[in-house]
């Protein structure tokens, strides 16, 4: 684990759409670092872009690219850094690799006040499953809905909640919603999956009943 003091931050710009050895490069990327015990590392998909030959990459609707630029970031000591630019060079043989200086801070207890470890969540008896089903453009305060429902199920200390964004799937109206590079939809079906006890969930979304055919778009399981 990395503590404070100096340190190198990396970055690996590489293209979607580049490969090594079969497996897409920023993937390979990132199994390396993982193997090779890189405490953190990070991979953000640009919306926009281009490269040495100036041709213009986005990803609109109307332009729909698998050619858009890939950034995988991590901060180690100098001495790993050493120890696995070589390997990213080679993986990311067409891309661009920067190294540049950083100093990490880890926030800590003053000195002589030892700090309390954070209590770990558990549930250690019979548990619920909650799943609510929504579209992906379902609002709330002129939020997403479902991250007003993540928020709100977090502030009510439920112990854990997973949101799936579905890539096929249709609702009461019978219209099928798909994703796909030819017909991305903006309604795609959401679905969130809540864990906690019966009562806390009850608290929480006070549904009629405990069964799969409970309504407002929610249904408990055991």
């Amino acid at each position: 684990m990395l503590t404070t003091g100096p340190a190198k931050k990396v970055t690996v710009y590489v293209i979607e759409g580049q490969t090594h050895h079969g497996m897409a490069c920023h993937a390979a990327v990132l199994d390396y670092l993982f193997f090779r015990g890189i405490s953190d590392a990070t991979v953000t998909r640009g919306r926009a872009g281009f490269g040495t030959d100036h041709k213009m990459h986005t990803s609109r609707l109307v332009d729909v690219s698998d050619q858009m630029p890939i950034k995988i970031e991590f901060i180690e000591t100098a001495e790993r850094v050493q120890e696995v630019l070589p390997k990213l060079t080679e993986i990311a043989s067409r891309g661009l690799i920067e190294v540049h200086d950083t100093y990490v801070i880890r926030p800590s207890s003053p000195k002589g006040i030892p700090q309390a470890p954070m209590p770990t969540a558990k549930l250690e008896s019979k548990a619920k499953m909650m799943r609510i089903r929504i579209g992906e453009h379902d609002k709330w305060n002129d939020k997403p809905l479902h991250h007003a429902l993540v928020q709100a199920l977090r502030a009510n200390d439920i112990a854990g909640v997973t949101v799936y964004r579905g890539i096929l799937g249709y609702g009461a109206n019978r219209r099928m919603h798909k994703d796909s590079t030819l017909n991305l939809s903006h309604d795609a079906p959401i679905l969130l999956t809540v864990v906690d006890s019966e009562e806390k969930l009850r608290a929480v979304f006070p549904c009629s009943r405990s069964d799969d055919s409970a309504g407002s778009g929610c249904a408990f399981r055991r």
